[in-house]
């Protein structure tokens, strides 16, 4: 009885904050997704100019892809658990199309805290982008970025294959991170936004 009355309160928690009753009009909905989509763009924008300030070569390597993803997230460690929400965009380059998607993860370890991070993915080819964008990705392996420094501040090699045909830039407020853990990281396309 006990896991019922449980089972009950989280789908009312689920329900109650994904908007069923915002009360909201059809008219307003769409709005409030038109302002999302231009809040996410130019979240895109941003996370693009922090990247090529950090990995001032990543701007060719974003231009000779078939296309790339941008995200921006934040963390929560709450002593043992731990858990990541965050949204973003991908970028088809071929056809100049955007994809609004979201990005979700849990995990188990210690810590305590908040943390920002921005993240971007290069797709090498159409097949890569495809199952991203369509299939919706999930990352079930941890990748190290061991970010290398030169005097003036310049990144080498700070990309790191994550998949077959797909490569991902960490960053942080203070720069490329040393470590992109992506383990148990759910990415799927916003069904919402993505309405015309």
């Amino acid at each position: 009885m006990k896991e019922l009355r449980l089972i009950v309160s989280l789908l009312f928690i689920v329900v109650a904050f994904s908007g069923f009753w915002s009360g909201k009009s059809p008219k307003e909905i769409k709005e409030d997704n038109r302002k999302e989509r231009v809040e996410r763009l130019k979240t895109n924008n941003e996370t693009l100019q922090l990247l090529y300030k950090y990995a001032p070569e990543a701007k060719n390597m974003i231009l000779n892809s078939y296309g790339y993803a941008t995200f921006s997230n934040t963390g929560v460690s709450l002593v043992l658990f731990s858990a990541e929400g965050g949204k973003g965009v991908a970028h088809d380059n071929k056809t100049g199309m955007y994809t609004y998607m979201n990005m979700a993860s849990g995990g188990v370890g210690l810590g305590l805290g908040v943390k920002e991070f921005r993240a971007v993915f290069l797709f090498k080819d159409k097949k890569a982008y495809d199952s991203f964008v369509n299939n919706g990705w999930e990352a079930n392996a941890q990748a190290d970025v061991a970010a290398k420094y030169d005097e003036s501040g310049g990144a080498f090699g700070a990309a790191e294959t994550v998949a077959s045909g797909v490569r991902l830039y960490k960053l942080t407020q203070n720069g490329l991170a040393l470590q992109a853990t992506i383990q148990g990281t759910k990415y799927w396309k916003d069904k919402e936004l993505n309405k015309n």
